[in-house]
């Protein structure tokens, strides 16, 4: 007998944002109409903060072979909503990839972003690992020392921390992350555990922009993650083989009528109080 397969707990209804209009974003990540607007490397075990205006398409790719990138997302008028790692996992999968999008959180919960191109997809290896991670979040210093006792600066936590500080931003800001390029899964009891990148030179992975967004990216300091290892006995420096820089390209779309019965994305339709009513004082 073939086992049980439950079904999601969270369904898209008809005319919700979670139903995706999978013509329209196929055309967006095939368009060759597109004008390059921003265009940069960000160096190994480090990190950049940079503006996606909405209705873009941002490409992250690994030109120089593999390398695994931290992303967080906010909304560039209002940093108090950005991504909702949780929430998109629920709603989505585990590990996203075409089709799925990048939630922010409450009281906001609207669509940041839609994926429309990953060179990886439908990428699976021999233990049930998976790419572009949602399970996990961000390597840290605070972690990495209560493991090794050692203190390392350039952890993707303090990446992401540096590079927002630009926009106003601090620590208290970076959340929970998208690991781009990451594989990832739970073992059979149920823990996380990280296998190697598989990208190779020119994968890409891609997002449509459905509202003005800042983003930061983090090039891991783990590098592919072949020789990575919460509490290992060996240095970071040991590492260093498996860091490459990762590229950032930031995309207009040209053709006007690609866009033309597209709308940004709004916030949560919402307007209760959460139960909480007015007390009737009586004169």
């Amino acid at each position: 007998m073939a086992p049980r397969v439950p079904a999601p707990a969270y369904q898209a209804t008809k005319g919700s944002q979670l139903e995706v209009d999978k013509n329209f974003y196929t055309k967006i990540g095939a368009s060759e109409a597109r004008k390059l607007i921003d265009s940069f490397e960000i160096p190994i075990r480090s990190g950049k903060a940079f503006v996606v205006p909405r209705a873009h398409v941002c490409r992250i790719s690994t030109k120089y072979g593999p390398q695994v990138g931290d992303l967080n997302i906010w909304s560039k008028d209002n940093p108090r909503e950005r991504f909702w790692a949780s929430r998109t996992r629920q709603l989505h999968r585990s590990h996203l990839t075409t089709f799925d999008r990048l939630w922010s959180c409450l009281p906001y919960l609207r669509p940041m972003c839609t994926i429309v191109g990953d060179t990886l997809a439908g990428y699976s290896d021999d233990v049930g690992g998976r790419v572009h991670d949602l399970l996990g979040t961000r390597c840290d210093p605070y972690v990495n020392q209560m493991l090794s006792g050692k203190v390392f600066d350039f952890h993707c936590h303090s990446n992401l921390t540096r590079a927002i500080l630009p926009f106003g931003l601090s620590e208290s800001d970076v959340h929970d992350v998208l690991n781009v390029f990451q594989v990832t899964g739970l073992n059979k009891d149920g823990q996380y555990f990280m296998e190697p990148c598989p990208a190779k030179r020119g994968d890409h992975f891609e997002f449509f922009a459905e509202i003005d967004l800042l983003c930061a990216l983090s090039t891991c300091p783990g590098g592919d993650l072949s020789a990575w290892g919460w509490g290992k006995d060996s240095e970071a420096d040991d590492m260093l083989d498996c860091c490459r820089p990762l590229v950032v390209e930031v995309f207009q779309l040209t053709d006007p009528n690609l866009l033309e019965d597209w709308k940004p994305s709004q916030p949560a339709s919402y307007t209760g109080m959460h139960g909480i009513k007015m007390p009737t004082f009586e004169a």
